[in-house]
């Protein structure tokens, strides 16, 4: 299992730093009528390195499509769309600037923008169950202003159950946190419930809507033996990534997530599509759209890279010895 995408810190800084003057002005307007204009919706905090990290990989994309960045193309982002507040806010902001195309990743953010737009094309990506969700009418077909890329399919709620067994073999308990308002991820609640009954593993949803229910949360699941902790992809839940491997740390608690983001800033471990990845396909797409494509016509692309990481540091804090054989299928170890 290979993965694209695996950008060490020091890298990051040097390849951000050489592109920091890709980045325009949020007010600034068209140069010329040649001059394209793409707006970006990304649900993390502007001061996260991984979503840095994606945001270079999307320009080196365009750059690799011909496009000069700053002179025939802008590109402005919006950063910490995860609320339904910031959404409009963001939303707003971008579509006053007359854009050609719109790039954003989380459900949230997709049904808004739905709401907002029929004619502004819009790739996407990370988006669980795109037709079953209404946003477009099929993966071959899109039919609307939309299409982009998928999140993991529904039965990863099982393989992280699995991968956190073999990390955690008392594992007698897991909770899986989710976003009632982002009904994605729940598409793997299921999978997951059916490994831990074959496990005999208890098993529980612990939904949050803020800071506070997650303190709640995990607060409960400091009390379970041998329990642990599964975190799928979510805006929300990547706003407060912080606390909970914090609170997972601070309560010894063992936790797979769905976002490598997770495992890099301490998590123990993280299984998941390749982010990175989907923003160069992105970067494909959208040229395609600027050249007059329709994004109609473009079909939904599923996954086709995934990356599993272990944090061997946090896995030695909380006294795991890592089998060897679960470390040779890692795509990355995090000392």
């Amino acid at each position: 299992m290979k993965t694209a995408f695996a950008m060490d810190r020091r890298r990051f800084i040097t390849l951000v730093g050489g592109a920091a003057a890709s980045f325009p002005l949020a007010g600034r307007a068209q140069s010329s009528d040649t001059t394209r204009v793409v707006g970006v919706f990304m649900p993390g905090p502007e001061a996260d390195p991984e979503g840095q990290s994606y945001a270079a990989l999307l320009r080196q994309g365009f750059q690799k499509h011909g496009r000069t960045l700053d002179r025939d193309l802008h590109i402005h982002f919006r950063w910490g769309v995860a609320s339904p507040e910031r959404t409009q806010a963001a939303i707003s902001e971008l579509l006053g600037l007359k854009p050609d195309a719109l790039l954003a990743g989380t459900t949230g953010t997709l049904a808004a923008l739905q709401r907002a737009t029929q004619t502004v094309p819009i790739v996407f990506f990370m988006i669980y169950e795109p037709v079953a969700q209404g946003f477009v009418q099929s993966l071959a077909h899109p039919g609307r202003n939309m299409t982009g890329f998928t999140g993991a399919e529904a039965t990863v709620g099982a393989k992280w159950l699995e991968l956190l067994k073999q990390l955690v073999p008392p594992l007698a308990s897991v909770a899986f946190m989710s976003n009632p308002d982002n009904p994605g991820p729940m598409q793997s609640y299921h999978s997951f419930e059916g490994a831990a009954a074959k496990l005999a593993i208890e098993s529980a949803d612990a939904p949050v809507r803020s800071a506070s229910e997650i303190e709640s949360a995990m607060d409960r699941l400091r009390g379970k033996p041998s329990g642990g902790l599964v975190v799928p992809p979510d805006g929300f839940l990547l706003q407060h990534s912080r606390l909970i491997i914090e609170l997972a740390a601070r309560y010894g608690l063992p936790a797979i997530y769905g976002m490598r983001s997770f495992a890099a800033d301490g998590g123990l471990a993280c299984y998941g599509v390749s982010v990175g990845e989907q923003f160069r396909r992105a970067a494909d797409y959208m040229d395609r759209i600027l050249r007059g494509e329709k994004a109609s016509d473009l079909p939904v692309q599923q996954p086709t890279e995934y990356e599993f990481i272990i944090n061997s540091k946090t896995a030695r804090r909380l006294g795991l010895g890592i089998p060897p054989t679960l470390l040779a299928t890692a795509d990355e170890v995090i000392e």
